[in-house]
């Protein structure tokens, strides 16, 4: 429990004198003081109590979101969070070693789960919401690129670690206008098999990049249509998602690229039911839409 300073509490007697004298002028300076000392004052019967002011913005819905930061980066790093944060932050602490000072770091956290030391990860250039009544993965991600701080966005599973630096090779590729997605893992739609499956064929242009590490040109995915906000699980979505890249002629690019995979809490500690049943929901609109178009599809081999 934090414990409140005896000098915060003279200042919340002083504003209940303020108070009772109605001048809510001084009232609400001595408030503004309060909050300064990074605490929020509330007025109870009786008297007053606090509460430990949360340091970084929080808000009730995903529509409340309006910005993330106003500075600028050539690019950012998207990570959802619905949980398992003590593994997030082991991820952010692995890029800020890796990546350099100039990538931007948004943190989106999903609901209310337990935050642990996720706030002492914020400096210049690590900016963290949250929103209480959760999110859509789809719908979180597509906020991250509306907001994006950055030209290219990389929306990154919380389970991938850096083991070097993966933005410099792929923020060469993405300015470089050729391909409007990088990723890490990725693969050709099996034509053979009706569509129902992606064979990875290793580095090269691909037809879908899965989300451990997708980097995306924000323009490019904007002009897509960005994220299908009918999934509200991650599986799939990215599927569906460069598929609508493809289908607006964007290259997809799949990169050799110094990452590996941590324990993937998005799939193995998801209801079973529940990861089927949305998985299952959108990969039937990718059949339904895309399959037999191979037209949007990049050259076998």
């Amino acid at each position: 429990m934090t414990t409140v300073p005896e000098s915060v509490i003279e200042l919340a007697r002083a504003r209940q004198v303020a108070r009772a004298a109605r001048d809510f002028a001084r009232s609400d300076a001595l408030r503004e003081e309060i909050s300064n000392h990074g605490f929020e004052i509330l007025d109870v019967d009786g008297g007053f109590s606090f509460r430990a002011k949360n340091p970084f913005p929080v808000y009730e819905r995903i529509g409340d979101l309006r910005t993330f930061t106003d500075k600028k980066f050539p690019i950012a790093i998207g990570l959802i969070l619905d949980g398992f944060i003590d593994d997030a932050v082991t991820t952010i602490q692995a890029i800020k070693k890796f990546a350099g000072n100039e990538v931007g770091l948004l943190i989106l956290i999903s609901g209310t789960p337990d935050l642990g030391q996720i706030s002492l990860e914020l400096d210049d250039r690590t900016f963290i919401s949250q929103i209480n009544a959760g999110v859509g993965w789809a719908e979180a991600a597509n906020a991250m690129l509306k907001l994006s701080p950055a030209p290219f966005l990389v929306i990154m599973d919380p389970a991938t670690q850096f083991t070097g630096d993966a933005i410099a090779p792929t923020l060469q590729v993405l300015e470089a206008g050729e391909y409007s997605a990088v990723g890490w893992h990725g693969g050709l739609i099996n034509i053979d098999d009706d569509w129902r499956s992606v064979e990875d064929k290793g580095a090269g242009d691909v037809d879908v990049l899965f989300s451990y590490f997708l980097a995306v040109n924000v323009e490019h995915a904007l002009g897509a249509g960005g994220f299908n906000n009918r999934a509200i699980y991650y599986r799939n979505a990215d599927i569906e998602f460069s598929l609508r890249l493809r289908q607006a002629r964007g290259r997809l690019l799949q990169m050799d690229l110094p990452l590996t995979q941590g324990r993937h809490h998005g799939y193995y500690d998801t209801d079973e039911s529940y990861r089927d049943e949305q998985s299952k929901k959108t990969y039937d609109r990718i059949l339904e839409r895309f399959r037999g178009k191979t037209e949007i599809l990049t050259d076998r081999r």
